[in-house]
């Protein structure tokens, strides 16, 4: 399934607009970019006080990872994580997602009430039928993260298009640190920007240090140190907010 890796190892695009390859330009660069400048479905989004639906139905997030050997990777505009073998799966409305890799964009993508935090990190999955689930963590400066701490040396010493082995890693050492989510349907964050990605993002902010945002921004090539999309217009799509009913909102 090569249809969502973003954009090759050689990367045509920027984040960087006056470049001609900017993201206001990236639905120009290449036919099958298109949607990136068409699409009704695209993210990132702000997550809205005053548009969000809370809606206690949704359930919580159910995880069933396992510890998988792993590796990481500098693909240049980005670090990404990704486990080779079967590191378990999320379950979202019955279907299975198998989690595939992970990687950060700093600052975050997706914003809160117009607010952009230091890191946002994402999960992603794939079910057997080609459907794409993510889900994204939002950091603000303070305590190292765990997760990245267990990979820091790796990030530093990995060069670009360079791909390591690091091991056994439990995707359970991912931290999430409340149920409450929210859920929208959106796209890949990068070209092709594919639409129908299901985006659960989890409500609480958590905290990574500034060595270990300035480790992810310094590994990758120049130009690609602040690699987060712009935010997207919401075209009257519905953002969901599943708040458990049990726990009178301390979560």
């Amino acid at each position: 399934m090569k249809f969502f890796i973003w954009a090759g190892d050689e990367t045509p695009f920027t984040y960087l607009e006056g470049t001609g390859k900017g993201p206001k330009k990236w639905g120009e660069i290449d036919p099958h970019w298109k949607v990136c400048d068409t699409g009704k479905l695209q993210s990132p989004i702000d997550l809205l006080d005053q548009r969000v639906q809370v809606f206690p139905h949704l359930g919580k997030l159910k995880r069933g990872y396992k510890p998988a050997p792993a590796t990481v990777k500098n693909r240049g505009h980005d670090i990404t994580m990704r486990w080779n073998g079967d590191a378990g799966k999320i379950n979202i409305n019955g279907t299975d997602y198998r989690l595939l890799q992970c990687h950060w964009h700093s600052p975050s993508e997706h914003t809160f009430n117009g607010s952009r935090y230091a890191l946002e990190f994402h999960v992603v999955h794939l079910s057997s039928t080609g459907k794409i689930a993510v889900i994204g963590i939002v950091y603000k400066y303070g305590r190292p993260d765990p997760l990245l701490s267990k990979l820091f040396h790796h990030i530093k010493s990995v060069g670009i298009e360079e791909e390591v082995d690091i091991g056994i890693i439990n995707p359970g050492d991912i931290k999430f640190g409340s149920r409450k989510y929210y859920r929208y349907i959106g796209s890949l964050t990068v070209p092709p920007c594919t639409e129908g990605v299901i985006w659960t993002i989890v409500k609480k902010v958590r905290t990574v240090s500034r060595e270990q945002v300035h480790a992810l921004r310094e590994a990758v090539h120049d130009g690609f140190e602040m690699n987060a999309r712009p935010t997207q217009e919401l075209d009257g799509r519905p953002v969901l907010l599943y708040t458990p009913r049990d726990i009178g909102g301390s979560a």
